[in-house]
C-alpha cells in the first residue's frame, strides 16, 4: 500500500510542476546555502566529476535536503546538481544512514531548518 501523503504530494506536483529553470535556481540556492554553512567553495560543489571527500559530503547533504525538505524528485535534484539520479539516491541513503550519529543528525537538521526558512515563501515547498 502506498503512503497517502506521498500520493497527495505527487498529485500536487502534477498540478504545479516545477520548471527546469526553477529546479536549477533552487539547486543553485541550496548549493550556496551549504557552501556558506560548511565553508566550502561553491565552485568546487558545482564541478563535474569526483571531488574531495569533504566537498562530496557537503554536496550529498545538499542533495538530500533538496529532495527531503523541498520535495524535488531525485531526477530533478540530479539535474540541478549536475549529477545522475542514482547519485542522488546514493547520497540520500548515505545521509540517512549518517543520521544515526547524534552529532551528524544535528548538523543535517540545522541544514534542513535553514533551507526550509530560505524557501518558506516559495512554491517549492510541498
Amino acid at each position: 500500500m502506498q503512503d497517502p501523503t506521498a500520493l497527495a504530494q505527487a498529485y500536487i506536483r502534477r498540478l504545479s510542476p516545477v520548471t527546469d529553470e526553477r529546479v536549477m535556481d533552487v539547486c543553485e540556492c541550496v548549493m550556496d546555502i551549504v557552501a556558506a554553512l560548511f565553508n566550502v567553495s561553491g565552485r568546487e560543489l558545482r564541478q563535474p566529476g569526483r571531488s574531495t571527500e569533504s566537498v562530496a559530503r557537503v554536496r550529498q547533504i545538499g542533495m538530500y535536503v533538496t529532495h527531503v525538505v523541498l520535495g524535488l524528485t531525485m531526477t530533478e535534484v540530479g539535474q540541478g546538481f549536475g549529477r545522475d539520479r542514482t547519485t542522488v539516491k546514493h547520497a540520500c541513503h548515505l545521509v540517512e544512514d549518517m543520521r544515526d550519529d547524534e552529532d551528524l543528525d544535528r548538523i543535517v537538521h540545522m541544514v534542513e531548518r535553514v533551507t526550509a526558512a530560505a524557501f518558506r515563501q516559495t512554491e517549492v515547498l510541498p
